[in-house]
């Protein structure tokens, strides 16, 4: 998934003009939790780490976690060595982290303007 990701990112201005825009910004006019991770992608294509991180801090993180990701178990594959697999139900400190994370990242829209 994360080579593929990284071998189709010079298609990416092409292909994410026929996405349709943010159904709540479009409606309501403010942003979703999750606007500006498109463009985040398109930037991190471009190597652009600022402009990807001001768009959307959240989906920037997650993007190179995806890809980061991608790569160490794909070197693991290759070395023969075997990944554990994930838990099922994360400790609820994790989970507060997370919730966190999110209410944070869209204040940052919010605020923005994003």
């Amino acid at each position: 998934m994360a080579a593929t990701l990284v071998l189709l990112s010079p298609l990416g201005a092409r292909l994410a003009l026929g996405l349709p825009r943010c159904p709540l910004k479009v409606l309501a006019g403010f942003p979703c939790p999750a606007c500006g991770t498109t463009r985040s992608a398109l930037a991190l294509a471009h190597l652009d780490f600022a402009g990807a991180f001001a768009v959307n801090p959240l989906a920037t993180v997650g993007w190179v976690a995806l890809i980061a990701g991608g790569l160490v178990a794909g070197a693991f594959a290759l070395a023969g060595r075997p990944l554990r697999e994930p838990r099922e139900q994360w400790p609820g400190w994790v989970r507060g982290v997370l919730v966190a994370a999110v209410v944070l990242n869209w204040t940052y829209l919010l605020h923005h303007g994003t």
